[in-house]
């Protein structure tokens, strides 16, 4: 494919994403369902799947932590075992990503929408009123956001050294894979320790800014 047709088809995909995403907010409002009220529903979903990933990221390295206590048995079900926990670990990470990109969208189109209508008053003090209102929210959202793209950021340096675990886990069942597993344990143990505390950030300040909203209404 060249790249005339790469860029043909991703100014395609863009378009038909942002025609999608304006049909859905558009038949949201036809049955009383506004912008602030799905970023509210998003906020909310971003905030379970970060707790969603925490919870995750701990029970990953529980799992990590009991595999090099290994002191015998099958060691095949054991590897199967933590496969399990990094698949469903690199799950909670996708939807991490996902719900934060859908909080981005609606703010974005909120913001928007919010900024066009400041043409519409009439009255120059309510205009004043709503404009500072907008910037503060808009600021709030991006200090949201800022904090939820940080702990993001914490998940791969946590997924890496467990994906290489497993691998190597994987073509040597035997007790020098376990030992080279108890060399890593120390570090895994400090990135997921930063990366739960990033999360746990990000979810009080998606409490903050969903009360900070809701008392807008």
């Amino acid at each position: 494919m060249s790249k005339l047709m790469k860029l043909a088809l991703s100014i395609f995909l863009c378009m038909f994403v942002f025609g999608c995403q304006t049909a859905y907010f558009a038949a949201m409002e036809k049955v009383g369902y506004h912008k602030r009220d799905i970023l509210i529903d998003r906020v909310e979903d971003a905030r379970e799947a970060q707790n969603d990933a925490k919870e995750q990221f701990e029970s990953a390295l529980e799992a990590f932590s009991a595999l090099t206590g290994f002191d015998g048995g099958d060691l095949e079900d054991k590897y199967n075992n933590l496969k399990s926990v990094l698949d469903d670990s690199e799950d909670k990470a996708k939807r991490v990503t996902n719900r934060i990109d859908a909080v981005e969208d609606v703010a974005t189109a909120l913001f928007d929408e919010w900024e066009d209508e400041l043409g519409q008053y009439s009255n120059a003090s309510m205009r004043r009123s709503s404009e500072k209102q907008l910037r503060e929210t808009q600021r709030r959202c991006k200090t949201l956001i800022t904090s939820m793209r940080r702990a993001e950021a914490k998940i791969e340096p946590v997924l890496v050294p467990l994906r290489d675990q497993v691998l190597y886990l994987k073509h040597n069942l035997n007790a020098r894979a376990v030992a080279a597993l108890k060399n890593e344990l120390s570090s895994v143990q400090n990135d997921v320790a930063r990366l739960v505390k990033e999360l746990e950030k990000a979810v009080n300040e998606a409490d903050k800014f969903i009360s900070e909203l809701e008392g807008q209404q």
